[in-house]
């Protein structure tokens, strides 16, 4: 489980695609990509697509090169950390956000990515800090409020997630993303045909089912499918 969306002024249609589609979006905007390699908005879709096709080291080498293109970008430093985060290089990722911040020009977008390392080192406090502070300047955005429910997911508070993932999943520009994790909170807490309409909301088939399987395999993860089936005696999600 993690939280870190940074909401990149890039195409967001890749949340919506299934595996296949995204391998297909992966071959045309690495060719884009490869024909020049120092097209910012190019790089940043394609380190996007990688790190959701679970290719974390190709994506950060994606991003390093984006970075040197634009040092002073801080979106593209935003997404460079994201990518040194997704690569397993927390600390890197947090210093690499922090200096990208700039006290008189404060942009949420780092907040918000740094409230994401900082989820991933368990320091959930400081982390909610960053994300209030990426609130004060971008009221009500979704990736911020969904990557604040998220935190509490991970401190076993999921009454509280749900409370900022509903919101969030009620805003302009919320994804499939942010309405596949308010299902998995809705499902760690015993409401599983709740859980199941929330996920297949707006969906293909194909995407809703691709959804069902990740949350199972979320809860499974934690032991808690089982033992809130068996404790609430309602019907698995199929």
């Amino acid at each position: 489980m993690s939280t870190g969306s940074i909401s990149p002024a890039v195409s967001h249609s890749y949340d919506q695609m299934n595996m296949d589609q995204l391998r297909q979006a992966e071959a045309s905007v690495g060719a884009s990509y490869a024909r020049n390699p120092k097209d910012r908005n190019t790089g940043l879709n394609y380190a996007n697509i990688l790190m959701m096709t679970g290719k974390n080291a190709q994506a950060l080498a994606v991003m390093q090169q984006v970075a040197i293109a634009y040092p002073a970008d801080r979106e593209v430093l935003a997404a460079y950390g994201k990518s040194q985060a997704a690569a397993g290089q927390l600390e890197q990722a947090l210093n690499t956000i922090q200096r990208a911040q700039t006290p008189d020009r404060p942009d949420w977008r780092l907040y918000s990515a740094e409230g994401a390392v900082l989820d991933q080192l368990g320091r959930s406090n400081e982390a909610r800090t960053k994300y209030r502070q990426a609130l004060d300047l971008k009221p009500n955005d979704p990736s911020i409020l969904s990557n604040l429910g998220m935190s509490y997911v991970l401190q076993n508070d999921p009454r509280t997630a749900e409370s900022y993932l509903r919101s969030a999943a009620g805003q302009p520009g919320a994804d499939s993303r942010i309405r596949q994790n308010l299902a998995l909170v809705v499902g760690l807490q015993g409401r599983f045909e709740e859980a199941q309409k929330i996920a297949t909301q707006e969906l293909s088939p194909q995407q809703a089912q691709a959804n069902l399987t990740y949350l199972r395999g979320m809860l499974s993860q934690q032991n808690a499918w089982s033992q809130l089936a068996d404790k609430n005696k309602k019907t698995e999600v199929r």
